[in-house]
């Protein structure tokens, strides 16, 4: 019988050993895979006490709809009393255990991490990708903002940090369709 573990290799979301970093001109694609992704959702009766572990994980107020927290530890609401934190990979592998030990009672977390896979774009013009991708006015972002939205029939967050550095995530098992599609899009604005 054979060690499989000794022949596994960890793949991401594309499938590949390493990235993949695609770049059309003045705009670069990336696969990202070093960020840990955890849902925080506060317990009913336990609002407060939630909103204030994750105000401090995160060292600053919480976004409202539609807003993002970016930084080293970033935050975005994704519903009433919920957010998605990200962080660096290296730094919080168990993201979602340590805002588990913090907030005991007061809120649910899930570890994300396999369930997203992550792209970011960086360039100018980006407004111009993304009004063929979804209904999303980059043009009126001033950077901050976080979106659900739908890209080639997958529900994604759009996280904007500035006009010219967007986040995506999507579903992880789509991961192949959702950069096709930023791909095809990318190619068809420049």
């Amino acid at each position: 019988m054979s060690d499989i573990s000794a022949r596994m290799e960890p793949l991401t979301p594309l499938g590949t050993k390493t990235p993949k970093i695609d770049v059309f001109g003045p705009v670069t694609l990336s696969e990202v895979v070093d960020c840990a992704l955890a849902s925080f959702s506060a317990r009913l009766g336990q609002q407060d006490a939630a909103r204030n572990v994750l105000m401090r994980f995160c060292g600053s107020a919480l976004p409202g709809p539609g807003q993002a927290v970016l930084g080293t530890v970033t935050v975005f609401w994704t519903g009433p009393e919920q957010w998605m934190v990200m962080a660096p990979h290296d730094t919080h592998e168990d993201l979602a255990e340590q805002l588990k030990a913090l907030a005991a009672e007061a809120a649910s977390t899930t570890e994300q991490n396999d369930a997203w896979c992550r792209f970011d774009l960086k360039g100018p013009n980006l407004a111009d990708v993304f009004e063929r991708l979804c209904p999303i006015n980059i043009r009126a972002s001033s950077g901050g903002e976080a979106t659900r939205t739908s890209i080639d029939h997958l529900g994604c967050f759009v996280i904007v940090g500035a006009r010219d550095a967007i986040t995506v995530l999507g579903p992880r098992s789509a991961a192949g369709s959702l950069h096709h599609a930023l791909v095809t899009a990318i190619r068809s604005a420049i």
